[in-house]
């Protein structure tokens, strides 16, 4: 069943996006066609088909109440009078999971009855007496060509036919359109022929070119729809990890129920070696979980009691009860399947151009085929001949390749990523990473482990210690923010009794300030403190001990009290973090392939600095940006892209970009401008607008939602080797696309103009259009190879 997503844009209307999935599309130009009908339904919006997937996402709008299956339905409708099957979106075909040899029957019947005809035109050619002998005696009387042509040119042929028709009653052309028009023109020729020789003559017929070419087509697409059940196999992988039945532990101890049954709060049995049906938490035992399917590491790790579970992970050694947090689309799975699936079914900004193409395509070479004709015709050689050569201009022209180059690369691209713990959601995102020469991270989370420790805790000679700290604790408990949670965990370790504070208010990249026993507290940043006018840090000793533990590369912060007589400091806190495992390894990876690699951070500069130098970076060369707030850090992807921070560029970078109907990112209307290609890497709440703000946005996996949905790609593991992996996919997808459409256009290019001068038969032009897909197809499958 298609699913329907609804978004409410005014208080009377609602935009709803659907899924739908089409059957019968074999081009480009299908493709144009099937779009062109969807939009004529009032309501729509957008509508972006995709020939590889064989799916329509449609954005329509429609007055609140009203009825979005009724629209469904009449999307339904339209692309049925376009002549094309509508079904769920999804929906897997019958041979999705059969014999690799599923659907060859009719290709395999085609050839049985060509073989015949085109086996004694071949031997006549085996020069000396062999080739006489077999190709005079075998040629095959004109009655039996007929009789073996005709079953495969309109039984077997009949899908060219009726896609043709409807192709023709729409005012339109399609690749079955070329291939009837074609294939019936050589049969009918042969057929005048036979009937109009002379008794005692035997004609020359062309029954064997028109059976081959409508087998080889067949063959042709028996061979894509192969190759493009492996572009999906990524897909079905993914949903295969899903469990069909779960062991529910009950009053009557356990049961097994249907996954579907499933419900949040229930209680699950998950034996060793078995995957986990759906999210929750170990609620009792203790196992090693392979979680490659998720994030790409092969190392199992160790859960506990307490610790996140992830549907579609397999248990280890130890049998666990597990509780449910969060089943069917609520699960991490289903939300990975569906990044999946939207960037495979989204169309890449380049695909535009092939499309327009392809829209007037077919007509035009319906015009070179008949210019063709007449031609030869002016030439003096006959109609026969004419006629031939008109036919191998129809048969060899093929928008299939053009339709399936971008696709296709964009599908096996996606797969082998999200394979590797790379998920893709915004497919202009993939066409632009491999433009990109900066590379920004945030610092904290992100390049470094993310859990700073309390190192130093000095307060005001003649101040009590623990006092003090019970108080930043308790102004710091309800916070998320690592450096909150390092103190209170500190004052834990300390067994510090911590009171509650009241009046608690945030301030956001500076810190925050509550009322702890009647005393107003400040927590926060030195510059905080110091815009506030605390004088305790702009000289004495404090101050000084301030800048040591800064040169040493902590991160410092301040307490103060809120007094009658104005800001009292009371103590110092410095905080220290570690750069993650390969942290250092991945800059210099990058920095290999020519990419500057920025830190962006809230610290000091000389917290910054330390870290920086620790990670391999030059902060001389300005590759340290530090004391930057939180909303400041999209100011900073934007001087980046300007080249404003004083680095020289060499680019032109993108447009901005705007949201779309479908959701999906596309370049405004503004005018391009000169710049630097900036991917920008985070994990928290904060990064949102700099990750919105980049060309490429990539969000940490181990981060927050909010980051992942506004980034284009998702690294489902905290490793910043990935950020390399991801750009290098792009990098070798857009290779792919330009690899295929080079290809589609040349093989067209090259090949019409030699058919219409001659050089070309029906069967070899036919053959010629069967391999240029399949060919498309298997350029694309390369892809598959990738690895880390």
């Amino acid at each position: 069943m298609n699913t329907i997503t609804t978004t409410p844009i005014t208080p009377s209307e609602s935009v709803h996006s659907l899924d739908l999935g089409i059957s019968g599309m074999t081009c480009a130009s299908c493709v144009g066609r099937v779009e062109r009908a969807l939009r004529k339904v009032p309501g729509v919006q957008e509508a972006s088909v995709n020939l590889a997937t064989e799916s329509a996402r449609i954005a329509f709008a429609t007055s609140m109440g009203a009825d979005a299956a009724a629209m469904e339905a009449l999307l339904r409708r339209a692309v049925r009078n376009a002549g094309y099957e509508p079904r769920a979106a999804g929906q897997e075909d019958a041979q999705e999971d059969a014999s690799p040899w599923a659907g060859f029957m009719p290709v395999g019947i085609g050839l049985l009855l060509s073989a015949p005809l085109v086996l004694p035109m071949m031997l006549g050619v085996i020069p000396g007496p062999l080739g006489d002998l077999f190709g005079q005696h075998w040629m095959l009387p004109a009655w039996v060509q007929f009789v073996l042509a005709t079953p495969v040119q309109f039984i077997l042929g009949a899908r060219f036919y009726k896609a043709g028709w409807h192709a023709a009653k729409a005012l339109s052309g399609n690749m079955d359109l070329l291939v009837a028009l074609g294939t019936s023109a050589g049969w009918g020729l042969s057929v005048w022929l036979w009937l109009t020789a002379h008794e005692g003559h035997a004609p020359h017929l062309y029954f064997e070119a028109s059976a081959v070419v409508v087998t080889l087509v067949l063959l042709g697409k028996w061979l894509e729809a192969r190759a493009k059940r492996q572009t999906t196999a990524a897909i079905r992988a993914l949903h295969a990890l899903r469990p069909d039945v779960v062991h529910l532990l009950g009053k009557d101890g356990e049961v097994d129920v249907p996954v579907a049954e499933v419900l949040v709060g229930d209680r699950l049995v998950v034996r060793p070696g078995e995957r986990f049906p759906v999210d929750g938490t170990v609620h009792e035992g203790h196992t090693q979980v392979d979680e490659s399917m998720l994030t790409g590491e092969p190392l199992p790790v160790a859960r506990d009691v307490g610790a996140a579970l992830t549907g579609g992970s397999i248990n280890g050694d130890g049998r666990i009860v597990m509780e449910v947090t969060a089943v069917g689309a609520e699960t991490v799975l289903a939300h990975i399947i569906r990044l999946v699936e939207d960037a495979q079914a989204a169309k890449a900004p380049i695909q535009r151009l092939v499309d327009q193409v392809s829209a007037v395509f077919v007509p035009v070479v319906l015009v070179v085929a008949l210019v063709t004709l007449m031609g030869w015709l002016w030439m003096g050689v006959g109609m026969e001949a004419a006629l031939i050569h008109a036919v191998a201009v129809m048969v060899i022209a093929c928008p299939c390749a053009l339709g399936l180059a971008t696709p296709a690369a964009i599908m096996a691209g996606t797969g082998v990523a999200a394979k590797n713990g790379i998920l893709i959601k915004d497919v202009q995102a993939l066409e632009l990473a491999h433009k990109v020469d900066v590379v920004a991270f945030d610092k904290t989370g992100t390049l470094t482990v993310g859990q700073p420790r309390l190192t130093a805790f000095e307060v005001v000679p003649g101040l009590d210690e623990a006092a003090v700290m019970a108080a930043v604790a308790a102004v710091q408990s309800g916070s998320e923010h690592p450096l909150a949670r390092a103190v209170v965990s500190a004052a834990g370790e300390r067994q510090i009794r911590v009171a509650t504070a009241q009046d608690v208010c945030a301030v956001p990249g500076r810190g925050a300030e509550g009322e702890v026993d009647g005393q107003s507290t400040l927590v926060g940043s030195l510059r905080w403190m110091q815009e506030l006018g605390v004088k305790e840090l702009q000289e004495g000793p404090l101050a000084e001990r301030a800048q040591a533990l800064q040169a040493e590369g902590a991160t410092v912060s301040a307490v103060a009290h809120r007094t009658a007589q104005g800001l009292q400091l009371q103590a110092l806190m410095a905080f220290g973090d570690e750069p993650k495992p390969g942290a250092r390894e991945a800059l210099a990876a990058l920095k290999a392939r020519g990419i500057r690699t920025v830190m962006i951070s809230g610290d000091n500069r000389g917290a910054a600095e330390a870290m920086a130098r620790r990670l391999g970076l030059d902060p001389d060369a300005g590759e340290v940006m530090a004391e930057v707030l939180p909303g400041d850090k999209a100011a900073k992807v934007v001087a980046l892209q300007q080249g404003a921070d004083g680095k020289r560029h060499e680019r032109r970078r993108a447009a901005p970009r705007r949201e779309g109907p479908l959701g999906g990112q596309r370049p405004s209307a503004a005018a391009e401008r000169g710049g630097h290609f900036v991917a920008m890497v985070g994990d928290g709440v904060n990064d949102a607008p700099a990750l919105a703000a980049a060309d490429v946005g990539m969000a940490m996996g181990n981060g927050t939602d909010v980051a992942m949905h506004a980034a284009g790609v998702t690294l489902m593991r905290g490793d910043p080797m990935l950020v390399a992996a991801a750009l290098d996919i792009s990098h070798r997808t857009v290779m792919k696309i330009r690899q295929n459409l080079f290809w589609a256009f040349a093989y067209n290019v090259a090949g019409i103009p030699l058919a219409a001068m001659g050089y070309l038969s029906p069967v070899v032009a036919g053959a010629a259009m069967a391999l240029s897909s399949v060919s498309v197809m298997a350029n694309a499958l390369l892809l598959k190879r990738w690895r880390m």
